[in-house]
């Protein structure tokens, strides 16, 4: 793997668009949410958290690379990969969201889907390009079984 490689994955991402979040809020301000936000923010968070752990769960019971520039030994579709094709990006969504309520930052109405389709273009569909040569009978019935998200 290269360093590019090693530096180009989805936390990375992820840490960028919340640093985005809390310099708009410390250049512009914040929306007043309150103690609203926060909890509903921090509830996000832990439930993308949870969401994660569980997949990467997944990943070391399958014996098989979370990493996503590398093909995988297996193909998952059991436990929450049974109702999100990528539940790790999920949980980064929820996170990002999360983070952008906690903060009461109104550009997550833009970073967050910018964020998402970034993933999609930067890592899901060549993961699913793979998982399509590496697993030609079964991703096909999965890709029809289980929605990409939710």
């Amino acid at each position: 793997m290269t360093i590019r490689q090693m530096i180009d994955i989805p936390p990375v991402w992820l840490v960028g668009a919340i640093f985005v979040l809390w310099l708009q809020v410390r250049l512009f301000g914040a929306l007043p949410l309150g103690v609203v936000g926060l909890w509903a923010g921090r509830g996000l968070i832990g439930l993308g958290l949870l969401l994660m752990a569980a997949a990467l769960w997944s990943f070391v019971r399958a014996r098989t690379t979370p990493v996503p520039h590398q093909m995988p030994d297996a193909m998952i579709t059991s436990g929450v990969f049974a109702f999100s094709r990528n539940p790790i990006y999920l949980g980064d969504a929820l996170i990002l969201l999360g983070a952008g309520l906690g903060l009461g930052a109104v550009s997550t109405l833009v970073v967050l889907p910018a964020f998402i389709w970034l993933i999609d273009r930067r890592f899901i569909q060549a993961e699913e390009a793979r998982l399509e040569t590496g697993f030609p009978e079964s991703w096909p019935k999965y890709r029809a079984k289980v929605r990409r998200w939710v």
